[in-house]
């Protein structure tokens, strides 16, 4: 269920080296990327599931697309093209989708009822420890690629302010996708009978970015890749496995106990995530 529209932050990258997936309410309600703490050190986390044994997203993901091939001019085709949700349901929902802190409440309608510290706790606790592992395969490549924002390139309207903190970010690959298919696979998995709602809502919470204005289609594409390298890592972890079936057994325990969010605002959610950016 989409969350009430706040004052959020993309996945933010520091340039230590560490971005994490925390949300940060900023002074007149902009959003942007901008350099913050470690998750190690906001949440109370030693260190992600992998550590150097994550797989090296960098040499996983094809090339950033560069100036003039046909990667590049599709990106700008598509940023141009979807400029023209601006103030549609469908950009109401990219707003709503900014706060990334917000993602696990957004798959409520998906999963059927809303995970929460109280009702999941080894669930919140196992995405809080993901932090470090997200930030990792998103800042290496962002890092080596640089690649600029689209609005950079083409000028447009965007969802969010295009503070300098945002433009200084790179684009590819979009870490806010990353983290959010990342969460989107894990709760696939713990709800398989769901797995069809919940990738459909990861999928459009990912393509929210694009909306948005803020990052390319190739961005997007390669978060999702960027995840599914990350998902595969993750399941070599004896830490994670053990993790995800405790989870799983709160899932299923939280799904009988309820309540199941409202039919009307569900209905409604999927009604606006149906607004593809690619048509």
């Amino acid at each position: 269920m989409m969350g009430v529209f706040k004052g959020g932050i993309d996945m933010t990258r520091a340039r230590a080296g560490m971005f994490v997936g925390v949300l940060v309410v900023l002074a007149g309600g902009a959003f942007a990327d901008v350099a913050i703490k470690p998750a190690s050190m906001t949440l109370g986390v030693s260190s992600g599931y992998l550590g150097k044994a994550a797989p090296d997203t960098y040499k996983i993901l094809p090339p950033a697309p560069t100036p003039g091939t046909i990667r590049w001019e599709a990106d700008r085709a598509t940023f141009l093209a979807t400029r023209r949700l601006k103030d549609t349901p469908r950009w109401a929902m990219a707003i709503n989708d900014v706060n990334l802190g917000g993602v696990v409440k957004d798959m409520s309608c998906a999963v059927g009822v809303d995970l929460t510290p109280q009702n999941a706790p080894r669930f919140s606790a196992m995405i809080a420890k993901l932090g470090p592992d997200v930030a990792w395969a998103t800042n290496n490549p962002k890092d080596n690629y640089k690649r600029p924002r689209p609005y950079l390139t083409d000028p447009g309207p965007t969802c969010v302010e295009q503070s300098a903190a945002l433009s200084a970010s790179p684009d590819y690959p979009s870490g806010h996708v990353t983290f959010g298919w990342t969460i989107g696979l894990i709760l696939a998995e713990l709800a398989p009978d769901r797995a069809t709602e919940i990738l459909a809502r990861a999928r459009a919470f990912g393509e929210s970015r694009l909306v948005c204005g803020v990052h390319t289609m190739s961005a997007v594409e390669s978060g999702r890749t960027n995840a599914s390298i990350l998902v595969a890592g993750l399941h070599g972890s004896e830490a994670f496995r053990k993790d995800l079936d405790v989870a799983r057994a709160e899932v299923a325990k939280a799904r009988l106990a309820g309540p199941a969010p409202d039919p009307a605002a569900c209905a409604l959610e999927a009604e606006t995530a149906k607004a593809s950016p690619y048509n």
